[in-house]
């Protein structure tokens, strides 16, 4: 064994140690906290960094241990695997930095860090699980972590949303367990290939795999909200902000559309697909939500709520992509996981900018706030016209190649899907921005309306500044290699066999 072997535990081990050490500390143990947070940040980007050399050189990354008979326990690294690592370890280390700053003055912080930590740890860990019922391991960890953060204010309401959160999930991983067992019964536990495994059953077990694909899809929609499985999303927005980002753009939801990609491509397979005739219906799925996200987002006022169902809608992106079943609507998929996470990372945290420093969370109490925060406005422009589609920023690409995929296999009817959303996401958050740069001050600001050097805590207000710089530059960037969308086409390349 070497250091192939051993990386893939390591980079889950490098967030799970901190995180069970951090539920020991007492609360006044904060720089001890802090350092604990910021060593696991660092360690995690660093070996991530030598997991994309070594694959990016052809080495191969496997670590497996004996767990179920006949279903080992296998951590991974390959190209897709490190897409979702790479997103996670990176909004990690910005949603540390925000979280240390957003609740400097907050109870509970050693709970709060360590379910913290380990939430990014299922994460890590069904990114790099190589078969599906090491998957479902860390899918099940990753409902576990979420739910002390989801309640963690103590309040009634956040108690309500943590039992309909908690109701969700719980249901949608059953349904995730008897798809696994089901698959498992028919093809063994073999580990996660490109291209699928199941491709030699299909014609004797076609009703089986009809109805495991359909489990599957049912429990991981669940984490992907999408409809009609969405309706914790909204209610989890009572959450801190630090929580609300890492459920849309780093853990909950961004797994869920994950785990629906891994499903599809390496243990069904394209052509399996197409011959069980299942891409249709999740194809018209993906639509529906994309479209009923941006219609339900235009009905709310409050801030957090409309950007909770523009994640319905975005992350819908994703599965749309992927059921296409073509080379260029799988690259645009696969890039909006990064692109969405970056740009919807940026939004939540200048949603808890202005939470915490004018008390604003109603769309209405955003008259003026450019004035006083040019900045924090600035980035959560950028994420808004990322949504929107307005180039060079990241959604502009990840769109424009979903329509060109679109076109390429012949379903030109999601061109009108695709022109219809960014009209209503025009519709929800162009007005935002109009709110923000050009309304005159409200009266209730007068308060609040006090001039200081970083607009508000400098924790808060440079990770913010730092994803919306980053959801720039991979639109700037696209053409790199190592550019999310470049990474995406040679996942494609080896998915696809081109």
């Amino acid at each position: 064994m070497n250091w192939t072997h051993w990386l893939p535990l390591a980079i889950v081990l490098s967030s799970l140690v901190p995180g069970l050490l951090i539920f020991t500390l007492h609360e006044e143990q904060r720089r001890l906290r802090v350092t604990l947070n910021l060593a696991g940040v660092v360690i995690k980007l660093l070996l991530v960094s030598a997991m994309i050399y070594g694959v990016s050189r052809g080495l191969e990354f496997r670590f497996s241990l004996p767990f179920l008979p006949g279903a080992p326990l296998v951590l991974q690294g390959d190209a897709l695997s490190l897409l979702f690592v790479a997103l996670s370890s990176v909004l990690w280390l910005a949603t540390t930095i925000y979280a240390i700053g957003y609740l400097e003055h907050s109870p509970l912080q050693s709970r709060f860090f360590g379910y913290f930590s380990l939430c990014v740890s299922a994460t890590v860990g069904l990114a790099l699980a190589g078969n599906l019922v090491s998957f479902l391991l860390f899918y099940e960890m990753l409902t576990l972590a979420t739910f002390p953060l989801v309640v963690h204010r103590g309040t009634a309401e956040a108690l309500r949303a943590g039992r309909v959160y908690l109701a969700y999930t719980v249901g949608g991983g059953a349904l995730v367990l008897m798809g696994v067992a089901l698959l498992h019964g028919l093809a063994g536990g073999q580990d996660f290939q490109p291209g699928g495994y199941l491709l030699p059953a299909v014609g004797e077990h076609d009703l089986a795999l009809r109805v495991a694909f359909v489990l599957l899809v049912a429990g991981l929609g669940v984490k992907a909200a999408l409809i009609p499985l969405h309706g914790w999303l909204p209610k989890a927005m009572v959450a801190p902000a630090p929580v609300s980002a890492l459920l849309h753009a780093v853990a909950v939801v961004k797994a869920g559309a994950f785990g629906i990609i891994r499903v599809v491509y390496d243990v069904y397979g394209a052509e399996a697909m197409d011959q069980l005739d299942m891409a249709g219906p999740l194809l018209w799925l993906a639509a529906a939500t994309i479209l009923y996200g941006s219609v339900r987002a235009l009905q709310q006022q409050e801030l957090k709520k409309r950007l909770a169902y523009s994640t319905i809608s975005q992350v819908s992106y994703v599965t749309l992509g992927v059921a296409l079943l073509g080379p260029i609507a799988a690259v645009g998929g696969l890039a909006h996981l990064v692109h969405q996470g970056l740009m919807k990372v940026t939004l939540f945290y200048c949603a808890g900018n202005f939470a915490e420093t004018l008390g604003i969370h109603r769309i209405r109490e955003m008259d003026g706030v450019g004035r006083r925060m040019p900045l924090t406005m600035t980035a959560f422009s950028i994420g808004a016209l990322g949504m929107i589609g307005i180039p060079p920023i990241a959604g502009f690409v990840s769109k424009w190649a979903l329509g060109m995929g679109a076109l390429e296999v012949g379903q030109d009817w999601v061109l009108l899907v695709l022109m219809g959303s960014a009209l209503l996401n025009a519709g929800y958050f162009l007005p935002l921005l109009w709110r923000g740069w050009f309304s005159p001050p409200a009266d209730w600001h007068d308060d609040n309306w006090r001039e200081e050097r970083w607009e508000t805590h400098w924790m808060l207000l440079l990770p913010a500044l730092f994803t919306a710089m980053l959801s720039v530059l991979v639109g700037v960037l696209a053409g790199t290699a190592l550019s999310p969308l470049g990474w995406a086409q040679l996942i494609v390349n080896r998915e696809f066999a081109l």
